[in-house]
């Protein structure tokens, strides 16, 4: 007959099971996402050049910023398999979230890098070029390619709820939109609005910037202990009140750690069971939010609860 201690075991065996899943799927898609990059960043650079697009150039180093994105993410997902150990107790989840963080800045520095390239050619009209129509072959290719990648990167990540691999799906996204605008920006330079090539590359320096910010400050309010969103705490919360043998429960507090929660709560149980009792139902209690959520570790205090109505006894002597 399986123990607590035993059900505690295979709980903390499934989280390791999700966490290795996760990071099984994180690098598959990632190399995925490596492969469609390095390709593009080859045909769009020299595509760039030879056609005199500074658009295309831009969106080349955009996929270049996607390929160390990718080797971000397969670090992350490398490192935050690891166990939990002495000097990490909950393990190495939050990798992902300091990864999310490195990955926002790089793509401030390179929304910048664009947005001050493309400024340059806009003070300067004259020395913008008109450009070849193959650039607008291989914006539609990029395009295509972009969108499909995200797609497919989107359906991994909610299939493993990574917060990691949704933000560089959408930073897939944001590339296939920037392939949008320098299509547009192509077409307007070969019907003879030369300028237009070089706005193109700033509005794709400005979408790349606001990616890199969202997802920088996200990812560093993860770092600072944010709790998990208001609904997920409230779907834990009726988690706890629905196992058996709990009245009530308070001080609930939640904190992420990557992709999971770890969870504080006080939970009230009948004063007049055993402590063994009690703590059967905390042990209950842990199982079933574990299996329900995306919890890392459930931390339980258990509280003495009494009927309103229950005889306390004789009242204490007052002190003399």
């Amino acid at each position: 007959m399986p123990t607590p201690f035993t059900e505690l075991d295979e709980d903390a065996e499934s989280a390791r099971q999700l966490v290795a899943e996760r990071a099984a799927v994180a690098s598959r898609s990632s190399w995925v996402s490596v492969a469609v990059n390095l390709a593009l960043t080859a045909l769009q650079v020299t595509a760039g050049l030879l056609t005199r697009s500074q658009a295309l150039v831009a969106d080349g180093i955009h996929s270049l910023s996607d390929l160390v994105a990718d080797f971000v993410v397969l670090f992350a997902s490398h490192h935050s398999r690891k166990d939990a150990d002495e000097d990490h107790p909950y393990g190495h989840q939050r990798f992902e979230t300091a990864a999310s963080l490195v990955l926002g800045l790089l793509l401030l520095g390179v929304g910048a890098g664009m947005l001050w390239s493309a400024v340059l050619k806009l003070e300067a009209p004259e020395t913008v070029a008109q450009v070849h129509v193959g650039a607008l072959w291989v914006a539609g290719a990029a395009l295509v390619a972009k969108e499909t990648l995200f797609r497919y990167m989107l359906a991994a990540a909610k299939r493993v709820k990574s917060s990691l691999l949704v933000a560089n799906a959408w930073h897939a996204r944001s590339d296939a939109a920037s392939s949008l605008v320098v299509g547009v920006g192509i077409v307007g330079n070969l019907a003879g609005y030369p300028i237009l090539d070089p706005v193109a590359a700033l509005i794709v320096g400005l979408m790349v910037g606001k990616m890199g910010w969202s997802f920088g400050w996200d990812a560093l309010h993860d770092l600072m202990d944010r709790s998990a969103d208001d609904a997920e705490v409230q779907a834990i919360r009726r988690t706890l009140l629905e196992t058996p043998g709990v009245a009530d429960v308070h001080d609930v507090r939640t904190r992420k750690m990557g992709d999971m929660i770890v969870v504080d709560a006080h939970l009230e149980v009948d004063a007049s069971i055993t402590v063994e009792a009690g703590h059967d139902i905390a042990v209950e209690a842990r199982r079933r939010v574990l299996q329900r959520h995306r919890v890392l570790n459930l931390m339980t205090h258990v509280d003495p609860w009494r009927r309103p109505d229950a005889d306390h006894g004789p009242a204490a002597p007052s002190p003399s």
